[in-house]
């Protein structure tokens, strides 16, 4: 990229545009560094723009000195994990898109001695892999997270889960940059964990210590099997989405969350689409996207979603999938 052309970007506390050439934001990093980067082809949905800049960092340090050099330009970063709860907007994405892809960031350590009760993993080890990976080796704990997309670092920072149980039931720890450059650990018994999120502060999630427990591998890849079949066998896995678009409601009579899904089953809405997004019919809290959607198709077929559901049952969904545009807070 030439440098006089510059890097265009929101600038976070002021709320002022200013150019930012990449010399001087990336001069010296030991990273991978991409302008005008197409970002929607990295998320699970396969749609969207691109962003300013997209930056792979080879070493931890090098991913906290580009945190430290965001904020004191004020340019805006995002942090991209595996791209499974995400849809980038067509117009793409201003400043500078942040992610863990390199080898350092997909380590996974195992205690040395003695029976193995802990593992350290990176932030961008992809979920799918990792239980693949702990059934192996006879690790118990981590089984209710199959068929669940995803890195670890995005899984720990939105408390990803399903029916089994959420990611913070086997957490230990989570280690994290945080947006003044910080580096910070967490223990889990210090953070309060709530439905699809949790006290955690904004950052980037960098490492996550799991507890587990050795068990036979025969066992542990039954159970994996048992967890992938039932998400298999609800969802539409084979499609192309980005998981469950809305959170379950909570029903204010009883305090039980409500399955997002029936609601939207049965207000009627399986199978509506808009452009080349759709309503699945496997599981209505999903939408999916054909060849040549766009983004804002799937945004307008929510919107519809969220109106026409308040409208019949006077309850206001809110969106699990986060949405990246170039008018958006910082995410």
């Amino acid at each position: 990229m030439d440098d006089r052309a510059g890097l265009h970007a929101i600038c976070v506390r002021a709320g002022w545009h200013v150019t930012i050439t990449r010399s001087n934001l990336i001069a010296g990093l030991d990273a991978e560094c991409i302008a005008e980067a197409p970002i929607g082809p990295l998320t699970w949905y396969g749609i969207g723009g691109r962003a300013d800049m997209l930056v792979s960092p080879h070493t931890l340090e090098a991913a906290v000195e580009l945190v430290r050099r965001c904020r004191h330009a004020e340019v805006a970063i995002r942090m991209l994990g595996g791209g499974a709860n995400l849809l980038v907007d067509d117009d793409g994405v201003d400043g500078v898109v942040l992610r863990l892809d390199q080898p350092c960031f997909r380590d996974i350590e195992f205690n040395r001695t003695g029976s193995v009760t802990a593992a350290r993993i990176g932030g961008g080890v992809d979920l799918f892999g990792l239980v693949t990976e702990l059934a192996r080796r006879g690790l118990r704990g981590f089984e209710h997270m199959a068929g669940i997309p995803g890195t670890i670092g995005g899984a720990v920072r939105m408390n990803a889960g399903g029916s089994g149980g959420d990611v913070s039931g086997a957490l230990d720890s989570v280690e994290m940059i945080l947006l003044d450059g910080t580096r910070r650990t967490f223990n889990a018994d210090a953070i309060e964990f709530r439905y699809r999120g949790s006290t955690l502060p904004e950052g980037l999630v960098t490492s996550a210590v799991l507890h587990l427990q050795e068990d036979d591998p025969v066992d542990v890849r039954q159970r994996v099997k048992e967890f992938f079949a039932a998400k298999k066998a609800g969802q539409p896995m084979a499609d192309h989405s980005a998981g469950c678009a809305f959170r379950n409601p909570v029903d204010p009579v009883t305090g039980n969350q409500v399955p997002a899904g029936r609601i939207i089953d049965e207000v009627g809405l399986k199978g509506l689409a808009h452009g080349g997004a759709r309503v699945s019919d496997r599981h209505a809290n999903f939408i999916v996207v054909e060849p040549g959607a766009s983004s804002r198709d799937v945004q307008s077929l929510m919107a519809t979603i969220r109106s026409r559901v308040a409208a019949s049952t006077g309850i206001q969904l809110e969106r699990e999938v986060v949405i990246w545009s170039k008018h958006n807070p910082l995410q």
